[in-house]
């Protein structure tokens, strides 16, 4: 089952997303779980798979894409955990590199990524996210999968000249991260560590590896993560980046305004966007940028 939360009609709801259209559970279960995250908090998804023989009620055409969780608790983002990634930046230290996105520096499918005006080297990474279905803390990697929602595509742009010795005014510019097109349910998904995962800038193929390449694994990182802070529903783990960002390039490919960035994960989805440069003066006409068409 794939799902997705979107606007339509200036209306955000979410719902079921078939090879013909949208099957609208706002409408049907929104009294009761008004979002996604409502959703996968209240144990609900038994709910909406019960609906899937319905007939679709919209066009996904008519729809603006919404991040998945659009207003995640955490975003927790794992960084340097794929060989080759960590090749390219001579990282040893055996433990995971955890930063932290905010909720309104993501974006939907099909609609834009800004660009930062003050950031001459906006990267693009392509990666695995991860969307919890069932909190707790204190998680054994044994019984953490059970734990996990499904999976999307997460492009997590980084502004590299605002990174220095940590990483956050690298990442949180607002709608620098994509986030979809939609949760793709585990049933689907039986090892998160066997899909191949590809990016494309232009048309070109810049990133690709399969997720057995991970140096931390998913249910590792549950583990990690949840020995510290308690994870709810709704929360989103971002499981790093394969190596052949445009940082470590020769030259250095970086995104500009008007490109087109691409993530594949076999099995999970493509999502695909349009950057778009913000203006110098600041940040107040980003959200009528972001709902701009993507390539």
């Amino acid at each position: 089952m794939k799902l997705a939360s979107y606007l339509y009609n200036n209306r955000k709801s979410y719902g079921i997303v078939t090879p013909t259209g949208v099957i609208d559970l706002g409408t049907r279960l929104g009294a009761r779980y008004p979002d996604l995250k409502a959703l996968l908090a209240g144990n609900a998804l038994p709910q909406a798979e019960a609906l899937c023989h319905l007939t679709p009620d919209v066009s996904p055409a008519d729809v603006i894409w919404l991040p998945v969780i659009e207003h995640p608790e955490k975003i927790l983002c794992v960084g340097m955990n794929y060989a080759e990634k960590r090749r390219e930046f001579e990282q040893t230290d055996p433990a995971p590199t955890l930063f932290v996105r905010f909720p309104d520096s993501q974006t939907g499918h099909e609609t834009a990524v800004i660009k930062p005006g003050p950031s001459s080297q906006f990267d693009y990474e392509g990666e695995l996210a991860v969307i919890i279905g069932k909190g707790g803390q204190d998680i054994a990697a044994a019984t953490a999968l059970s734990h996990v929602a499904g999976y999307s595509c997460y492009m997590d742009g980084s502004a590299r000249d605002w990174q220095h010795s940590w990483f956050t005014a690298g990442k949180n510019w607002q709608c620098t991260g994509a986030f979809g097109p939609y949760l793709t349910t585990t049933d689907e998904v039986p090892d998160p560590h066997a899909l191949s995962i590809r990016t494309w800038l232009n048309g070109r193929m810049v990133q690709e590896d399969n997720t057995a390449s991970m140096i931390h694994k998913v249910a590792e990182l549950i583990e990690y993560i949840s020995t510290f802070t308690c994870l709810h529903a709704g929360d989103v783990i971002i499981t790093g980046s394969p190596g052949g960002v445009g940082k470590k390039r020769n030259p250095p490919l970086f995104m500009k305004d008007g490109d087109c960035i691409e993530v594949e994960i076999e099995r999970i989805g493509h999502l695909r966007n349009q950057i778009v440069e913000m203006p110098l003066s600041g940040n107040r006409a980003i959200s009528a940028i972001a709902h701009a068409t993507a390539c």
